[in-house]
C-alpha cells in the first residue's frame, strides 16, 4: 500500500485510458479535480502530488497556494479546461475545495474517521489558493467585450499604481449586543473581489432561538463583529494601463482595476510589465451607486495568476512581453554579430530614410545598446544607459529620428517637452475614489524603466519641469515626498532629447554658450551632445534633394551610403529582438590596455577644453566633468556589446573617443574659424567696424572689392572677420547692399 492513499481502492486499467467523462454537477467535479491532483503524471512522474513535491513543500513552509498548467488539466480532460475557462468563478471555488482534500490526504493519509470529522478538519485547514497558469492568447484591453464577461482572460500591460494591502473578511463571528447568542457568516465567495464579492453585509435581525424562561428583545441590527475571531486575508487593488506599443494613434491608453488576494498581493510595483490572468468580472462602483442607471457596473479583472515579463526579454510588438530566443534565432544573432562591420550596418539601418547624419545614427546606435551599469561594494550604483542630445537647426530631422527610436527600442515612451508637466514625466500622487487614500502613479520616466524616454521640444519644457528629471537621468531613480508617501522609483531609462537652439536657429556668431540655453547641471549629465546644422552646401543639397524625392515617389529605397554604395538594411523587428538580446546577454568590461588609453585620453581632453576657455576669455557652457570619462566607457562598452564582445578593446575605445570628439568636443569649441578662436574673431571685428564707421559717413557708398582690398589685402584682416563684421552690420540696418552685394550704402547711424 505505500505510495498510495489509505482506505481508497485503486484500479490499473490495462488499455489506454479513456478520456474522463465530462463532469455533471458540482460534487463530480470536484471529484474530477481531486482524481486531476493525485493522479496526473508526466512521464510517470505524478507532479502535483509527490511528497517532494508542489502542493506537500508549499504546505510544510505554510503557503497555501498551488500553480496548476492550464496545459496539464486539458491533456487530462478537455471538457473540464474549457469549463474552467467558461465559468472560472464556479470551478476554481471547487478547485479550491479539492486542493486542501489533496493536501490532507498527502499530508495526513492515515487519517480515517467519520465524514462530520474530516468536514471539521477540512474547514480548520486553511483553503489553498489555486493559481492556474494558462497558455490562452493575450487579448488586448480593446478586445475585452461582454462576451468575455466571467470567462477567464489574459491581458498585457504596465502596473501604474498599487494599493497598500487591505484586510478582507472570509469568515466574520458576530456576536448580538442584547442576547449574546453568536453567529458565524462566510461574507464572500472565497475569491475576493472589488466591492466585496457576493457581501451583503451583516444580518439585520437577531435569528437566535428564543429561551424559555426569558424573553427575547434583541433590536435591529443586533450584531458586532468579534474581530479576533474572525479571519481574513490581504487584498490589493492594482491598476493596469494597456503598453504603449499597443494604444492605437490618437486614442487614450485603457486602464483596468486589477483585485488580488492572497499570495498574489504585493507582488508587483507601479512600473512592472505584467501579464495578468484573470476573471473579467464587474462591480457596482460608489459613483453609480448615486447617479446613473442600477444595472450599469463597472468592469475589472479579478486576478488569477500573474507573468512577471521581463523588459530585457521585450520582443516584437503582437507579443510585446516575455519573449524566449528560440536556438536558430540566437545562432544568427551570433552571426550577424560576427559578420564585417555589422556596427556600419546596424547604425545605417538606423531611421534608413533620413539621409546623412551617420555619427548622430552611431550615436543613437550606443544609446540603443547602452553600457554596462554596475554596483559598486558600498552598493554605489553607476548607470549604464547613454544619454544623447540632438541641438539643431529645425528641418534636420531630429524628430523623426525621435520617433524612429520609440518603434525600435524594446521599451519606449515618447512625449514633447511642451506637453509635459514635472509630475507627468516623474510620478503623481492621486487620491483613490473608493478608499479615499492617496497612492502613486508612475510618469513617462517611471514607465520606461529599462527603455528610452524620447523628449521632442526639450527646450520649451519650464526649467522646474527640466529639473525634475536632473536624478532620473544620473541616479536613476525618483524619489517622492508629496501628501505623506515617501518613496523612490526605479527610472533605469536612457534619455534621448531634441532641442532648438535659443534663436531657432545656430548662430555662428554667437558663443555655445548664448546659443544653447540649458544649465550646465544638465548638459553634463548628456553623454553625447549633437549640433546638427543646416548647411548649404550645393553637392549635399542634391543628394538631399534626390534622395526625398525618392522617398516621395515610393521607389524602392536603395539605402545607398555616404559615397554612394548600397547597404543592406537591418528590419525594425529584428533590430528590436537583436537589442533585447544583446542586453540581456552581455555587459562588457574594459581590458587593461583600453582603461590606460581611456585615462590618458581624458586629461588631454581637460586640457583642450581649459585652452578653448583662455582663447575665448569664457567658461564652456559645455563642461568636461569626471561625467564624461564615464560616457566615453559607457559608448565603449556599449560599441562592445553591438558585437557581444564581454572584453572591450582598443578599437571600441577608439571609435568611442572619435565619437565623443565629433559631438561634445565639437559642441565645446563651435564658433571658432580659421584656426581664430572666438575671442580672436570679436577683436577683429570691433576693430573692422570702428574704420568703417570712420571711413564710411552715412549717405556715402563704395564697392564691396574696394573693401575686401583695403582691410584684407593691405591691413591684413581676415575676410572671415569682415564677412561677418557686414552681415552684423546690415542685420542692424547700419549698412545695405546693392547691385548683387557689389556696391555697399551707409544708410543708418
Amino acid at each position: 500500500m505505500s505510495g498510495f492513499d489509505a482506505n481508497q481502492v485503486f484500479t490499473v486499467s490495462v488499455h489506454d485510458q479513456a478520456t474522463p467523462s465530462a463532469p455533471e454537477n458540482p460534487s463530480q467535479t470536484e471529484k474530477l479535480l481531486l482524481e486531476f491532483l493525485l493522479q496526473y503524471r508526466v512521464g510517470g512522474e505524478f507532479i502535483y502530488r509527490r511528497p517532494r513535491d508542489k502542493l506537500r513543500a508549499n504546505f510544510l513552509l505554510k503557503q497555501y497556494q498551488l500553480e496548476v498548467d492550464l496545459r496539464h488539466i486539458s491533456l487530462y480532460n478537455d471538457e473540464l479546461a474549457h469549463a474552467i475557462q467558461d465559468q472560472p468563478a464556479d470551478i476554481l471555488r471547487l478547485f479550491e475545495n479539492a486542493a486542501t482534500k489533496a493536501a490532507r490526504m498527502i499530508l495526513n493519509p492515515l487519517a480515517g474517521g467519520s465524514d462530520e470529522r474530516a468536514e471539521a478538519a477540512l474547514q480548520s485547514m486553511p483553503k489553498v489558493q489555486i493559481t492556474i497558469r494558462s497558455g490562452l492568447n493575450i487579448q488586448r484591453f480593446r478586445d475585452l467585450t461582454a462576451d468575455t464577461m466571467n470567462k477567464l482572460v489574459r491581458i498585457p500591460g504596465i502596473v501604474i499604481s498599487a494599493s497598500v494591502l487591505s484586510s478582507r473578511a472570509t469568515k466574520l463571528h458576530l456576536q448580538c449586543r442584547a442576547c449574546r447568542s453568536t453567529k458565524i457568516i462566510y461574507p464572500s465567495d472565497g475569491l475576493g473581489g472589488v466591492g466585496g464579492g457576493s457581501d451583503r453585509g451583516l444580518p439585520r435581525v437577531c435569528d437566535a432561538p428564543e429561551l424559555p424562561n426569558q424573553k427575547k428583545d434583541c433590536p435591529m441590527d443586533p450584531y458586532v463583529i468579534i474581530h479576533s475571531k474572525s479571519s481574513f486575508v490581504d487584498q490589493q487593488t492594482l491598476k493596469l494601463q494597456e503598453a504603449p506599443d499597443m494604444v492605437p494613434v490618437g486614442e487614450l491608453p485603457r486602464h483596468m482595476l486589477l483585485s488580488a488576494d492572497r499570495y498574489l498581493t504585493g507582488k508587483v510595483v507601479p512600473g512592472s510589465r505584467i501579464i495578468a490572468t484573470g476573471i473579467y468580472s464587474t462591480f457596482n462602483s460608489a459613483k453609480n451607486k448615486s447617479a446613473g442607471p442600477a444595472a450599469l457596473r463597472q468592469p475589472y479583472l479579478r486576478l488569477n495568476h500573474i507573468e512577471m515579463s521581463s523588459p530585457m526579454t521585450g520582443g516584437g510588438a503582437s507579443n510585446p512581453f516575455g519573449v524566449q530566443f528560440t536556438p536558430e534565432e540566437e545562432e544568427e544573432f551570433g552571426e550577424m554579430a560576427r559578420s564585417e562591420g555589422f556596427y556600419e550596418r546596424f547604425a545605417r539601418s538606423v531611421a534608413p530614410s533620413i539621409f546623412g547624419s551617420l555619427d548622430i545614427k552611431k550615436a543613437i546606435t550606443c544609446l540603443l545598446f547602452g553600457g554596462s551599469k554596475k554596483v559598486l561594494p558600498d552598493s554605489m550604483r553607476l548607470r549604464g544607459d547613454i544619454n544623447v542630445l540632438l541641438l539643431g537647426d529645425p528641418g534636420t530631422a531630429k524628430s523623426q529620428l525621435l520617433k524612429f527610436v520609440e518603434k525600435v527600442a524594446p521599451i519606449a515612451v515618447y512625449t514633447s517637452g511642451k506637453g509635459s508637466s514635472a509630475a507627468g514625466l516623474t510620478a503623481s500622487v492621486q487620491r483613490d475614489s473608493i478608499s479615499r487614500e492617496f497612492y502613486l502613479e508612475g510618469g513617462a520616466m517611471v514607465l520606461a524603466d529599462t527603455g528610452v524616454v524620447c523628449i521632442d521640444e526639450f527646450d520649451k519644457m519650464r526649467d522646474e519641469d527640466r529639473v525634475a528629471i536632473h536624478e532620473a537621468m544620473e541616479q536613476q531613480t525618483i524619489s517622492i515626498a508629496k501628501a505623506g508617501i515617501t518613496t523612490v522609483l526605479n527610472s533605469r531609462t536612457s534619455v534621448l532629447a531634441a532641442a532648438n537652439p535659443v534663436w531657432g536657429r545656430y548662430d555662428e556668431g554667437r558663443s555655445p554658450g548664448e546659443n544653447i540655453d540649458f544649465q550646465t547641471t544638465i548638459l553634463s549629465r548628456f553623454d553625447m551632445i549633437f549640433i546638427v546644422k543646416d548647411e548649404h552646401n550645393e553637392q549635399r543639397d542634391r543628394m538631399i534633394a534626390k534622395h526625398v524625392m525618392d522617398i516621395h515617389m515610393n521607389r524602392p529605397n536603395q539605402n545607398a551610403g555616404e559615397n554612394g554604395e548600397v547597404v543592406g538594411e537591418i528590419d525594425i523587428d529584428k533590430m528590436k529582438r537583436y537589442i533585447a538580446y544583446c542586453k540581456g546577454k552581455c555587459a562588457p568590461r574594459l581590458s587593461a590596455d583600453a582603461q590606460e588609453m581611456l585615462s590618458s585620453h581624458f586629461v588631454s581632453l581637460r586640457k583642450q577644453v581649459q585652452q578653448v576657455e583662455r582663447d575665448n576669455d569664457e567658461r564652456s557652457s559645455i563642461p568636461i566633468t569626471i561625467r564624461q570619462l564615464e560616457a566615453i566607457i559607457r559608448i565603449s562598452e556599449s560599441l562592445a556589446k553591438i558585437t557581444l564582445s564581454p572584453v572591450v578593446q582598443n578599437h571600441h575605445v577608439e571609435e568611442a573617443i572619435r565619437l565623443f570628439k565629433f559631438s561634445t568636443m565639437d559642441a565645446v569649441s563651435a564658433g571658432s574659424v580659421d584656426g581664430m578662436s572666438r575671442g580672436e574673431l570679436n577683436d577683429e571685428m570691433s576693430r573692422i567696424e570702428k574704420e568703417l564707421r570712420r571711413r564710411l559717413p552715412v549717405g556715402w557708398s563704395t564697392s564691396y572689392q574696394s573693401l575686401v582690398r583695403e582691410f584684407v589685402t593691405q591691413q591684413g584682416y581676415s575676410s572671415h572677420a569682415l564677412e561677418r563684421t557686414l552681415f552684423v552690420l546690415e542685420k542692424r540696418e547700419i549698412i545695405r547692399f546693392t547691385g548683387q552685394k557689389k556696391v555697399v550704402h551707409r544708410v543708418g547711424v
